[in-house]
């Protein structure tokens, strides 16, 4: 299968990557590298050092025909978070829109998305977390 990871760079996408070609998979990485790090990056994988906000993650997606992307890239510093939530949104929401965008465009089967539980869910009292 071909797949692309986002954020594959990084220390949970870089594990994902090995796993998916440890199985056999066609991997592509796309990391900006701000956190991630080259070392990390399994030399099987086609890499593309881009932002998930750029133009030319259109003629990428239009280039591969994945069929599957996990989708790690994020903006997950707090600090910069707080100081600059403007950046945080565009990274993490408007990043994260023109992944799903090109994904629809170019038939994607399917799109795994990550999130930190923590910002989301806040301290848990009772285990596991209510979604309701």
């Amino acid at each position: 299968m071909k797949i692309l990871v986002t954020g594959g760079a990084g220390f949970i996408g870089s594990h994902i990557v090995d796993a998916l070609i440890a199985q056999g998979h066609d991997v592509a990485v796309m990391d900006n590298l701000i956190t991630g790090r080259k070392e990390n990056l399994n030399t099987q994988a086609k890499f593309y050092h881009v932002d998930i906000r750029d133009k030319e993650v259109e003629d990428i997606f239009k280039r591969e025909h994945f069929e599957v992307v996990y989708h790690q890239a994020a903006q997950m510093d707090v600090r910069k978070s707080v100081a600059d939530p403007r950046y945080d949104a565009e990274v993490n929401i408007l990043g994260t829109l023109n992944l799903l965008q090109q994904a629809q465009k170019t038939s994607v089967k399917k799109f795994i998305f990550a999130s930190t539980g923590g910002a989301i869910y806040g301290e848990q009292v009772q285990f596991p977390a209510e979604e309701e």
